[in-house]
């Protein structure tokens, strides 16, 4: 592996806004002498004092002491043009997410700085070959795509382009990990990674809110209370701009010439028509004037607990509900013979299938059928989307919420959508990684790192999906393409391929 950067080579970096000041600030504190520039006047200026007052933070709370502050910001240094950055080692551009302009930028800087000098795009989803073509010395030019805040998030996606040298990535993410964070490396494709992996989190949220399946503040509950996710993919939407990702949706589609998986969806073309986008308009999915009261997800009225039930064959995921009942003290009966069902009096309880409860208790002659979610880890779940089969009598549901409620759960019934929500969200994170690693965009290993790192998931989609069952995956697709009659859920041939062997 190449060796990092030394400390006393000068890193430049171009564009002065909230990414450009986290990349001045993390390579100053890792030693180099740092020249910032910014076409914008006052750019710059207001850079630094933001870093500056960033480090007082640090300062303040004992995490930093006010000599090393003092020597960050001495090594920051405004550079009055691209010209001033001829004596840099590597120079970082991070300006507007626009392909014309980068690769402007990346020529006129081509023709200011040595032709040993490596170039680095921060860009988060631009072809790395597309930025690099226009230019004389190609192999030099490098994605180093890091996460906002700069300074807090550790990882760095370092992405070759057809023409990048692997030394010069190689270098870069030495570089990135002597600068305290953690690289992976890419194959240059649309969204890289994390942004491409991440897509049907937002994608199925707004399907399931299509389909009437549940209203926004209860997917978000299902997803963070259940799933285990940081945020629900409704506050993310509002937070990032319900505009900016709506563009994200489009270029998605476009760069893959129509790929169903990331079709655009009606909802954000009517919100953004409206100006309804999200924190920065006051109201998006959710509302954020001053008075406004934020709404409570649909929770299930409470419903007595259950003294006993029966588990019928092996329940896979759910083994730990059953683990939890029987320390709530619920008598447990096991049958060997099943498909994995948890029997209650009138209610048979399945997890999630990727069939809707209605069609499946037609299939499987089940009446009294209630579905109930995948949870990132029932023990600490808590909360649980079910859903019941239209032929179901109103106390299958009861039966269902009971129990659920015995073992710490707030249960939220949804309109029997296909796949519940987190196992349809899941089912769909784990096809795209086995999609990016079908491709040899990233190694296995770095596609987990990069979703638990890039942005905070419980766990990596790869290692989930093995936890879940391989098969159980593809049963799950499988059954949401039958049901929809949609391309988007056609299982990852890597997928299916790994899944006889499950």
């Amino acid at each position: 592996m190449s060796a990092a950067l030394k400390t006393d080579a000068v890193v430049g970096v171009v564009g002065a806004g909230t990414m450009g000041a986290g990349i001045a600030q993390v390579a100053a504190a890792a030693g180099h002498p740092v020249l910032l520039t910014d076409a914008a006047k006052g750019a710059v200026e207001k850079a630094v004092t933001g870093i500056g007052a960033a480090l007082d933070r640090r300062v303040k709370s004992g995490k930093l002491d006010a000599e090393a502050r003092d020597a960050i910001l001495g090594r920051i240094a405004p550079a009055a043009n691209l010209k001033a950055l001829a004596g840099a080692a590597l120079v970082i551009e991070a300006v507007a997410e626009d392909l014309s302009v980068k690769r402007k930028l990346l020529a006129d800087l081509e023709k200011a700085v040595s032709v040993t000098t490596l170039l680095a795009s921060n860009t988060s989803s631009l072809s790395i070959t597309a930025l690099a073509g226009a230019l004389r010395h190609t192999g030099r030019v490098v994605g180093m795509h890091f996460f906002n805040p700069v300074p807090a998030m550790a990882l760095v996606e370092v992405v070759s382009g057809l023409a990048t040298a692997p030394e010069a990535a190689e270098q870069i993410a030495a570089t990135a990990k002597a600068w305290g964070k953690t690289p992976i490396h890419v194959r240059s494709s649309t969204g890289f990674v994390v942004n491409r992996i991440a897509r049907p989190f937002y994608g199925e949220a707004l399907r399931l809110l299509k389909e009437s399946a549940a209203d926004p503040a209860t997917i978000d509950a299902v997803l963070r209370d259940g799933g285990g996710f940081a945020m629900g993919p409704f506050q993310v939407m509002d937070l990032v701009g319900i505009d900016v990702g709506l563009a994200v949706s489009r270029t998605f589609y476009e760069a893959t010439y129509g790929e169903p998986r990331f079709r655009p969806s009606p909802i954000q073309e009517e919100m953004v028509a409206a100006g309804l986008l999200g924190r920065k308009s006051g109201r998006g999915f959710y509302d954020y004037a001053q008075d406004a009261v934020l709404p409570e997800p649909a929770t299930a009225p409470h419903a007595p607990a259950p003294t006993r039930l029966r588990v019928e064959g092996e329940p896979g995921p759910a083994a730990t509900l059953v683990e939890l009942a029987e320390e709530r003290g619920i008598e447990i009966e096991r049958d060997s013979h099943g498909a994995g069902h948890l029997v209650l009096p009138g209610a048979t309880l399945a997890l999630s299938d990727g069939r809707p409860a209605t069609l499946r208790a037609a299939d499987e002659g089940l009446d009294n059928l209630v579905l109930f979610d995948l949870a990132g880890d029932y023990r600490l779940a808590t909360r649980l989307a079910v859903a019941p089969a239209d032929q179901a009598e109103d106390a299958a549901l009861t039966a269902a919420v009971g129990l659920f409620e015995a073992l710490g759960k707030a249960v939220s019934v949804v309109d029997d959508p296909p796949g519940l929500i987190v196992m349809r969200t899941v089912a769909m994170l784990a096809n795209e990684a086995f999609e990016v690693v079908e491709g040899r965009v990233a190694a296995p290993e770095d596609v987990d790192t990069a979703m638990r790192l890039g942005v905070r998931y419980p766990r990596g989609p790869l290692a989930w999906a093995h936890e879940v069952g391989l098969a159980r995956l593809v049963r799950t697709l499988d059954n949401l393409r039958a049901v929809t009659g949609e391309e988007r859920y056609r299982a990852a041939l890597l997928l299916r391929r790994k899944s006889i062997m499950d």
